[in-house]
């Protein structure tokens, strides 16, 4: 009888290991491999749509959509620390990437209020006013693509950081539309609405440094107790 249960335990943390990738700390390959394929999905669309907007910013200039492109640039970016985490399987190092995310959010507030400043400053007309609403309509798109990616990754990762991510690119898809806002203001007659416009987009993503700061303190520890009870029953 000692030699079944034996079995059937051996059977069940194997099934388990390898049915089931929840948990923050849960160390199974299944689950290193779905949020490394998660944050690469999200890397490779973001890449693309900083691309796209750089293009637009050299022959506009405009400094809202810098700020949206430096914002998208650096989300995309954090997806490297997450990477890495995943690959390790360590809990540490994902919960230690998940705040890297919130520096290079707040890297990126600080930037795009520079920008916006000195703008305000040295007034600046602006060109091609339709390229430039459809690029942030394509910042809209690129964002909120890979937000689903990670937010449904990180729900089914049980992952804190990836879901403040994916929370940070959703917010980013808003602020992008806010370079649309911009073109728009321009088109009416008023310049001084696109480093105006630039500013609000700065308070917007200082707020989103402080939700996605809270998300990571707030699950961070229930993530780690229940990623230890897990590992502990799966031990015995």
């Amino acid at each position: 009888m000692s030699t079944h249960a034996g079995e059937h335990g051996h059977r069940h943390a194997h099934g388990h290991g390898h049915g089931h990738s929840h948990g923050l700390v849960d160390r199974t390959i299944v689950r290193s491999r779905a949020g490394v394929r998660a944050v690469s999905l999200s890397l490779a669309v973001l890449v693309a749509t900083a691309v796209a907007q750089a293009a637009v910013y050299a022959s506009s200039g405009s400094v809202a959509l810098l700020a949206d492109l430096i914002h998208n640039a650096g989300d995309a970016l954090t997806a490297i620390p997450l990477g890495i985490a995943f690959l390790l399987r360590s809990a540490v190092a994902e919960r230690r990437a998940g705040y890297a995310v919130v520096v290079a959010i707040l890297v990126s507030a600080g930037v795009a209020g520079v920008e916006a400043v000195d703008r305000l400053v040295h007034p600046q007309d602006l060109e091609h006013l339709g390229v430039l609403a459809l690029a942030g309509a394509v910042g809209f798109l690129g964002n909120e693509v890979a937000a689903r990616v990670r937010l449904r990754a990180g729900r089914r990762l049980r992952s804190p950081a990836l879901i403040a991510d994916g929370n940070h690119a959703r917010s980013d898809g808003f602020v992008s539309l806010a370079v649309v806002a911009s073109a728009a203001v321009v088109a009416l007659g008023f310049p001084l609405g696109d480093p105006l416009i630039g500013l609000v987009i700065t308070l917007v993503i200082l707020r989103i440094t402080w939700q996605s700061l809270q998300t990571i303190r707030h699950d961070a520890g229930p993530a780690d107790e229940h990623g230890h009870d897990h590992g502990h029953g799966a031990a015995a």
